[in-house]
Parts: structure tokens; C-alpha cells; sequence
């Protein structure tokens, strides 16, 4: 496939998302029926389920020969077999949703030979929409967006576990600018690339429909989403969870990375 084909199915992914952006602000601030999954640690509520339902029918009927992997779909392990899938978190950032913050949003990708081709995040309540497709510019609400180039401060402005941050050494500590946690991991990758954070440390555990639209737009902002090793991530593999990662503009990866490290 060519850009051409992305562009087509970013197309295709944006209105689906927006859809479903558009049924889980329905539910938004009204107190939705939760249930708890993964022995009560993970909450759904019943506008993830409304949403995940409304991106699998528009989407699988548009690309019937797809793969399809969802946080709220029971996993089929046929998707392995398929070249090309869809990677979906009808809500990133449930804790949020439910609790009435804005920070969630609706996170679709197209995942092909298991790199990210396009991706798009629709944060309804922000009234923010973040696009991107292979080898085209990173979208904000229409715009382009790139990843900083540095502060004038040099304060490094990252998303961090506190207590990751505690364990830097006492001289980077100082360089460092810990911003209030930011409960949709796809939201916080986002706030890399348009620039309001330098980078941000992923804790183990995340998974494929977390990352990879937001990855790509990243990406495409100039920035990268690696494991500590420096690697990028590989997506529709059978284990759909990783380790520790970090990401960043060039200049954050450069400096967090060490520390990461130790």
C-alpha cells in the first residue's frame, strides 16, 4: 500500500472516532454504569463498550479483511495472521472519564506488518483532535505540530511517576519540571508532541492500544516512543503489553535516557 491508502483509511479512522467521541461525551459527566476487570484493578464504564461498539461496526465493514484489537473486544488470536489491523481504546483514560476530568480521548490506529500507518485521537471534552498518517505531518486540530526543541529555562518539562523522579540524582532533579499526572497515556504522548511536555516515562505494563496511534503521531511530530534499549516498539505481536519506555523530543530522550538507565 501507498500513502495514498493511508490517507484513505486516516480518513476513514478520524469519522469513526469521532463517532465514537461524539457517543462516549454522551455519557460524560452523567455518572455512567462502571464495572471492574483485571480482579478490580481496571475500570470500564458503559460508554467504553458504546463506543468500542460503534468503531467495530464502521470499521470492520469498511475493511472487512483487517485484523481488529481492542481493549474492550475479547482478543482473537487471528489478528496475528492479519498484514493489516485496527488498534483501538474506545476510552483512554477511563479513570478520568468516569471521575469527570476531561484528559481521556478516543484512540484508533491502523497498524501495518506491525508498524503504526495511521492514527488518530479525538479528546472530545478538550474539544482537541490529533492526527496523522505514514509520512505525513503530526495534526493538531488541523494544524501541524512538532515536539520542543528545548526551553529557555533548560528545565526539562516531563510526565513521571513521582517516585521514578524521587530516584534521579539530586542535580538532575533540578533540571527537572514534573508536571501533575496525566491519567490517558495516549493524551500524554500527545502533549509531547505538540510541545507541552519534553517527554514523559511509561511504567511497565501499558499495551498496543494505549500507544499506537499516538506513537505514530509522535513520530510524525518529530519525536519517538522507544523501550530503554532504544528501541521502537512492535505492535500485533502476541503479547500485546511492554516494559518500561520513554519518549520524547531528541533532546529529552538524550537526557532521561541515562538516568533511566541507572
Amino acid at each position: 500500500m501507498g500513502a495514498e491508502n493511508w490517507q484513505e483509511d486516516l480518513d476513514l479512522i478520524r469519522d469513526a472516532a469521532r463517532q465514537a467521541a461524539g457517543i462516549a461525551h454522551g455519557f460524560f459527566g452523567r455518572s455512567p454504569e462502571v464495572w471492574w476487570k483485571n480482579e478490580g484493578r481496571s475500570p470500564v464504564s458503559v460508554a467504553d463498550f458504546a463506543a468500542n461498539d460503534r468503531l467495530q461496526s464502521v470499521l470492520l465493514k469498511a475493511r472487512p479483511n483487517y485484523g481488529w484489537l481492542s481493549e474492550e473486544t475479547d482478543d482473537d488470536a487471528a489478528r496475528l495472521s492479519c498484514e493489516t489491523l485496527f488498534v483501538v481504546d474506545p476510552i483512554d483514560g477511563t479513570r478520568a472519564f468516569i471521575n469527570g476530568e476531561k484528559t481521556w480521548c478516543v484512540s484508533v490506529a491502523v497498524v501495518h506488518r506491525g508498524q503504526p500507518v495511521a492514527g488518530v485521537l479525538v479528546a472530545p471534552a478538550l474539544e482537541e483532535e490529533f492526527c496523522a498518517a505514514k509520512d505525513g505531518p503530526a495534526l493538531k486540530n488541523g494544524d501541524p505540530i512538532v515536539v520542543t526543541a528545548g526551553r529557555r529555562d533548560n528545565k526539562l518539562v516531563i510526565a513521571a511517576d513521582e517516585s521514578l523522579v524521587r530516584k534521579f540524582d539530586p542535580a538532575f532533579r533540578e533540571e527537572v519540571h514534573r508536571v501533575h499526572h496525566v491519567p490517558s497515556l495516549a493524551y500524554r504522548l500527545a502533549m509531547v508532541a505538540d510541545g507541552r511536555l519534553d517527554g514523559t516515562v511509561v511504567k511497565r505494563n501499558s499495551h498496543d492500544w494505549d500507544l499506537a496511534a499516538a506513537d505514530l503521531i509522535l513520530e510524525r511530530a518529530g519525536g519517538r516512543l522507544q523501550d530503554l534499549g532504544g528501541d521502537r516498539l512492535v505492535y500485533n505481536r502476541t503479547e500485546v503489553s511492554h516494559g518500561m519506555l520513554v519518549a520524547g523530543a531528541q533532546h529529552a530522550l538524550r537526557s532521561l535516557l541515562p538516568h533511566l538507565a541507572e
